[in-house]
């Protein structure tokens, strides 16, 4: 599709291992952009990261979202979807971001365009898949939790309140420490304090 009017885009490509290059990526996708009239106003690449890897561990696309949040450009291009991230979850995540900064994205092998009513609707089902995989890993929690209860297993993090913790809690109580400083020097919550004096 030929925009009516120059876009300014930002290319992101990825690789796993430092054996690869991104420069293919970046190749093909300068070629789309010539063609459609685009200019490029950055190229931002991770070498040698998985995508499963989170933001904070991919220093080029921790940029190109801080760049879309200051709206240094219109639309992001990548080669392929899995060099977004390998969570469906994640992807929607990542494109429920940049639209709402209004910044679209064209990801090349998948033909997908979120500045066409097609690319909307592909948009939208990925959007529903993201909330039918969160539904299966509540539903597998669940009867995870369900199976371990069935089998005596407490679920939940272990306590710190053993009987030396229960009469430090009320020994320091009695001689007139308030809540939050016996929680904070005993290093348990402030839950924990209470719990520890009503059982007392």
């Amino acid at each position: 599709m030929t925009y009516s009017k120059p876009k300014r885009v930002a290319i992101y490509a990825r690789v796993s291992t430092s054996s690869q290059t991104v420069e293919n990526q970046f190749q093909e996708l300068r070629e789309v952009a010539q063609r459609n009239g685009w200019q490029i106003v950055a190229e931002l690449s991770d070498s040698g990261i998985s995508g499963a890897k989170g933001r904070d561990q991919r220093p080029a696309f921790d940029q190109l979202l801080k760049r879309a949040t200051r709206r240094e450009f219109d639309l992001i291009m990548v080669w392929a979807i899995d060099r977004l991230g390998r969570s469906i979850q994640h992807l929607v995540g990542f494109m429920n971001d940049i639209l709402a900064m209004d910044v679209d994205l064209y990801v090349h092998q998948q033909a997908i365009d979120t500045t066409t009513p097609s690319g909307r609707m592909i948009f939208s089902i990925f959007s529903a898949l993201g909330e039918y995989e969160r539904e299966l890993i509540r539903e597998r929690i669940m009867a995870g939790q369900k199976r371990a209860r069935a089998q005596g297993i407490k679920i939940g993090r272990p306590s710190k309140l053993n009987d030396a913790v229960r009469t430090s809690v009320k020994l320091l109580r009695d001689g007139g420490m308030g809540i939050k400083e016996i929680s904070k020097r005993l290093e348990i919550g402030v839950g924990s304090v209470y719990g520890a004096l009503r059982a007392a």
